[in-house]
């Protein structure tokens, strides 16, 4: 079955998948979402993740979870920009999540960056999801 939004079923999988308390969780291989859980990684969201073939010999990323205490590290993950919805933003109007606590992520022309690291290189773009 095709997926219309990757990225909302892999936000979609992180969540169901830290809510039932599992320690990894698999998705489809691609490179906008390998970019995403390096910046979740670089971010100590996640702890890291890895590709591997499933059975039928298709390539899968298995990322392995964090949690602090017994909790996840990843409270809230907020898809903003739709395929039905695009949502851009110039470098200083990129939305804060929670005054700085969390961290939103965005798809610029220099690759898929933090809002903070997007404002330090003064470069806009899609604004993929909100993290926290």
């Amino acid at each position: 079955m095709p997926v219309i939004d990757p990225i909302a079923d892999m936000l979609a999988r992180l969540r169901n998948a830290q809510a039932q308390k599992h320690g990894t969780v698999r998705m489809p291989v691609s490179k906008l979402k390998k970019s995403i859980l390096t910046v979740l990684q670089e971010q100590g969201y996640i702890s890291g993740y890895t590709e591997e073939a499933n059975a039928k010999g298709h390539p899968e990323l298995v990322v392995s979870l964090k949690y602090y205490q017994g909790q996840p590290v990843i409270t809230r993950l907020k898809r903003i920009s739709t395929p039905g919805r695009r949502i851009y933003s110039q470098a200083s109007e990129i939305p804060m999540v929670s005054n700085g606590l969390g961290i939103t992520i965005v798809s610029t022309s220099r690759g898929i960056l933090t809002d903070t690291q997007a404002r330090e290189q003064k470069v806009g773009g899609e604004v993929l999801c909100q993290v926290m």
